[in-house]
């Protein structure tokens, strides 16, 4: 591996480029995907929502992490509340045993991480009075939320939260700078509060993430969604791509950092490919199209639906997926070969997932 400037604490185009030059021979043509930002991704993931918070699982994530970015992984995909931070956490270490011994470089990782839900920390807390306890003792009472800021019993984009999360998250990880910073499941507020308070409150988190950006704390930003942008217009918690950005636009004008978004789609959840709930300039488009005409990178979350996906799929997919060897395989194709769709990000904490999962991008067909 090239040597890298030690001052470069990001994702850069020549870092991945340099991944991409370093394991392009192994995989079909298009698993490396350029964004719009320059940056190369990889077209599967790891991400790190799923597991317990014990040892082992910490064990088992280091380890896939490792493995997955040694064998052509460079973007993970974490979350601070993701097993009560222990996600973050363990990213830290498998990153920095990678970067201490030269395999990896830290501008060749995109690393992405979403503030938004109350954190954990290191185990639940046994029962419901124990959590608002926890809430009030480390959130209340140090004046990092008000009680009328959380909606949902734990979710809140007050800024004063996310700058926050974001901290923290930075501290979590080991890194002055995470690549993409997604506001996480902006439904939560979008279905509890007025649409103009909810307005107000998306322009202050988008106002303190472009300070953000500004000062390299997070490289690009956007949303992290669930129901959001497969529902149709007038639905509760219902997202518009074209109102975000037109907010994002109103803060910082054509140079704003809003680029991103993180989206489920699985052969049970199809909506942002099939389903046009999108308007822009009052023309219908499907969630993929939009976040194309927008120049948005989008991450395919759930391509698995949770292990739910990953047997009992019908013998027909096996003919439009022919060098698929698993249900697994032939899920994680099916998502990874969608038009506009950049990175498919897959939870993997053992050894065996990575390797299974990551033929789907090795196989022939997979580049068709």
């Amino acid at each position: 591996m090239q040597p890298t400037d030690p001052t470069i604490h990001r994702a850069t185009e020549a870092g991945t480029a340099r991944f991409k030059q370093r394991h392009e021979h192994a995989f079909a043509p298009d698993h490396f995907r350029k964004t719009s930002g320059g940056l190369w991704h990889s077209s599967i993931g790891l991400g790190t929502y799923l597991g317990d918070t014990t040892s082992a699982d910490d064990d088992g994530y280091q380890s896939a992490i490792e493995h997955a970015i040694t064998h052509g992984v460079n973007v993970i995909d974490t979350a601070i509340n993701y097993r009560a931070q222990r996600s973050e956490q363990n990213v830290c270490v498998a990153l920095h045993r990678l970067f201490t011994t030269g395999t990896a470089a830290r501008d060749e990782i995109v690393v992405c991480s979403k503030g938004g839900y109350i954190p954990l920390a290191g185990t639940p807390p046994a029962t419901r009075d124990a959590y608002q306890q926890y809430v009030r003792r480390e959130f209340i009472e140090q004046q990092i939320l008000h009680p009328d800021e959380i909606s949902s019993g734990g979710h809140s984009f007050a800024p004063r939260f996310l700058r926050y999360c974001l901290a923290k998250s930075r501290q979590n990880l080991g890194l002055r700078t995470i690549d993409i910073y997604y506001l996480h499941n902006p439904g939560q507020l979008l279905s509890t509060a007025e649409p103009a308070d909810a307005r107000a409150a998306l322009r202050a988190a988008i106002e303190l993430l472009e300070g953000s950006a500004a000062r390299g704390e997070i490289g690009i930003y956007g949303v992290a969604t669930w129901d959001e942008l497969r529902v149709p217009p007038q639905t509760k918690g219902y997202l518009s791509l074209e109102e975000l950005l037109g907010l994002a636009h109103e803060v910082a004008g054509d140079s704003h950092h809003c680029r991103a978004i993180e989206v489920p789609i699985n052969l049970a959840m199809t909506e942002a490919v099939r389903e046009k709930t999108q308007l822009i300039r009052g023309e219908p488009f499907t969630t993929l199209e939009a976040a194309s005409l927008l120049g948005l990178t989008v991450v395919a979350s759930a391509p698995l639906m949770q292990s739910r996906l990953t047997r009992g799929l019908p013998e027909a997919l096996r003919d439009h997926f022919p060098h698929a060897r698993t249900d697994a395989q032939r899920a994680l194709s099916f998502v990874r070969t969608l038009p506009a769709v950049t990175t498919v990000a897959t939870g993997m904490k053992t050894v065996a997932h990575v390797d299974e999962n990551l033929d789907a991008a090795r196989s022939p067909a997979a580049g068709e």
